[in-house]
């Protein structure tokens, strides 16, 4: 049994968008596998080389200045840090 406590604060939705995530002239692809109003799962070819601060933009969507909560080898947790509806 999985003991973990969930501490997001909005639910998130299960989700296949394509986005990509934007900083310093560089665009770089990536899925995003979940979203809540607060923040998202992203999925990508590797986390080593995006920073901590960047603008994701997914099309219908408004682009979302993020940063990330935690890395692991080929996905991100980020916060959206001025949530607006995605």
């Amino acid at each position: 049994m999985d003991m973990r406590l969930e501490k997001r604060l909005a639910p998130r939705r299960n989700t296949l968008i394509r986005a990509r995530i934007h900083y310093s002239g560089f665009a770089h692809e990536c899925i995003i596998r979940n979203v809540s109003d607060t923040g998202a799962k992203l999925e990508t070819s590797g986390v080593n080389h995006i920073p901590q601060n960047f603008e994701l933009h997914a099309p219908g969507h408004r682009p979302q200045t993020c940063q990330v909560v935690w890395r692991a080898m080929r996905e991100l947790g980020v916060q959206f840090l001025r949530p607006e509806a995605f």
